[in-house]
């Protein structure tokens, strides 16, 4: 039987009972169908003594806000050992969505939405705040479903021209044009991955970034959508230095 898992920002420790909020009481004991005594597995996302992993916990009150009990800390460092950023052109809604959602499964570390020359997302600081907000949403969810304990990083949206190389990392950006293959890059252990938003990359934008150390690669012959080219491409990644090698 599957057991469920909860996210909670707040800090946890063997035997602390923590009370959840009206949505997440009635998700677990009106959706789930959960009553007082049923396991879940609990997380933060935090470190304990450098691991990550999740808490065995029960339900010890099923009332209008339900009460959650923590008990052992499991150790499960189920994160990839490989270093993946994502600077993703943000794309429209569903697209982004997907983007974060599978980026999570795969794995990924952090992702660094950018403002591009064809991005049509309008992302002023009142729809930012809560574009931020539906997006860590989907992380955790994500988290959840897939038995991830570490949280990614989705970080504030930055314009083009402030994206810089991480100089420990391998710096990938995708060109279907171009001649050279991801599959035939080095080892590695830490990657940049730069993905266009729906219309592609400029031609002075792939200037730039391969001005910046950026390498240009493509993993296919065919132009793939945005959110395909970003779900392909971390597998691949994965498969070739990471843990699905």
């Amino acid at each position: 039987m599957r057991i469920s898992r909860l996210y909670t920002d707040e800090n946890l420790s063997a035997g602390c009972t923590i009370t959840l909020d009206k949505a997440a009481s009635s998700y677990l004991l009106k959706v789930l169908r959960l009553t007082e005594g049923a396991e879940l597995h609990l997380f933060n996302g935090l470190c304990v003594d450098n691991n990550y992993g999740y808490y065995q916990a029960r339900i010890s009150s099923a009332g209008k806000q339900a009460e959650i009990t923590a008990e052992q800390f499991i150790v499960n460092n189920n994160h990839s050992a490989l270093k993946i950023s994502l600077l993703q052109g943000v794309s429209k809604g569903d697209h982004m969505d997907t983007i974060i959602q599978k980026a999570v499964e795969l794995g990924v570390t952090e992702i660094i939405p950018v403002i591009c020359e064809r991005t049509v997302v309008n992302l002023k600081a009142d729809r930012l705040e809560k574009k931020m907000r539906h997006w860590q949403g989907i992380v955790i969810s994500a988290c959840e479903q897939s038995g991830r304990n570490q949280l990614l990083t989705v970080h504030e949206p930055v314009k083009f021209n402030a994206v810089q190389p991480d100089q420990s990392q391998t710096a990938f950006i995708l060109q279907p044009e171009s001649a050279a293959s991801i599959l035939n890059s080095k080892q590695t252990d830490a990657v940049s991955l730069f993905i266009g938003p729906e219309g592609g990359f400029s031609d002075d934008e792939i200037t730039q970034a391969l001005d910046k150390g950026f390498n240009a690669v493509k993993f296919g012959p065919r132009v793939l959508r945005t959110e395909t080219a970003a779900i392909a491409a971390v597998s691949i990644i994965q498969s070739q230095w990471g843990d699905l090698n």
